[in-house]
């Protein structure tokens, strides 16, 4: 399907018009590479039923492709001129939401607007919820996170990051870069790194490559995690320490895992070796050793 999508040119008239440039500070990059912003959107398979978050829509080039082919499209833009420009572009487009805020309520939570959209619009729409976004790079990593983690949660996202955290993204353990935002990645789908963009396909150019990244929630490996919660504390005690053995990382725990006494015997049931590193563990490790945590701090 073909669609309508903006040049650079005419970026750059929807801003000067406004009387505006963009914003370094908001990490403002915009993709002008249509080939690309059509992979993007290929690559999402969207369908009249899915329910699209779109974050950092800027001028609206990319909503206005998403809502051709999603049931619904939830735009969130912090920059004020920005998000009039977007809603004067798409004032006939019905099936889109502009929200003019701060996709983060803080680094660990969602915006509770934007939260209570996607809840109401999930009433009318059953597909699926994605996540199609030219990410800022000032909150590629948070937003992520939070969409793995919940409480709302994305079924697949198609992104495009700096490439810096696309790496983060996709690392395999013993990797310099493994880390948070890899285990739950890998421990709740599966990650693929679709594209590396250089520089040249933005306005302004950003002085790094980028990359475009798809996830895919597993509805298997997440039927094993017991407690997201506790998934996410384990990950934070361990990888909180990466330079210390498995066995020293304990002695840090806090919250309900201050209340685990028996590191030794988990690590034992789990077949873990305590002297290990915790950036030698596997996702799967992480889910073993959150489930038995979860299970002690649940024994009646």
């Amino acid at each position: 399907m073909l669609f309508a999508m903006q040049t650079k040119r005419q970026i750059q008239r929807l801003l000067e018009s406004a009387g505006v440039s963009p914003k370094k500070r908001l990490g403002q990059h915009f993709l002008i590479d249509l080939n690309l912003l059509r992979l993007l959107v290929d690559s999402a398979n969207i369908n009249s039923t899915d329910l699209v978050l779109e974050v950092g829509c800027g001028t609206g080039s990319l909503t206005e492709a998403l809502a051709r082919r999603a049931g619904m499209v939830i735009a969130v833009e912090i920059d004020n001129a920005l998000a009039e420009i977007t809603k004067s572009e798409l004032k006939n487009s019905d099936n889109v939401e502009i929200i003019n805020a701060d996709i983060l309520q803080n680094k660990s939570t969602i915006s509770p607007i934007v939260t209570n959209a996607l809840i109401q619009a999930c009433k009318k729409y059953p597909g699926r919820i994605l996540l199609v976004a030219n990410l800022p790079y000032n909150v590629a990593c948070p937003v992520v996170l939070n969409l793995l983690t919940g409480p709302i949660v994305a079924d697949s996202m198609y992104v495009t990051v700096q490439k810096q955290v696309a790496d983060r993204m996709t690392v395999p353990p013993g990797s310099r870069n493994y880390g948070t935002l890899s285990i739950h990645l890998s421990a709740t789908g599966d990650v693929k790194l679709i594209r590396i963009l250089k520089p040249t396909v933005f306005w302004p150019q950003p002085q790094v490559d980028s990359a475009m990244v798809s996830f895919v929630r597993s509805k298997n490996k997440t039927e094993r995690i017991r407690d997201m919660e506790i998934l996410g504390e384990v990950v934070n005690l361990f990888m909180g320490h990466r330079r210390k053995m498995l066995k020293a990382c304990t002695k840090f725990a806090r919250g309900k895992l201050a209340k685990i006494g028996n590191w030794p015997e988990i690590f034992q049931q789990c077949s873990i070796d305590p002297t290990q590193r915790p950036e030698q563990l596997s996702p799967q490790d992480y889910v073993a050793l959150a489930n038995l945590s979860y299970a002690c701090l649940n024994r009646k």
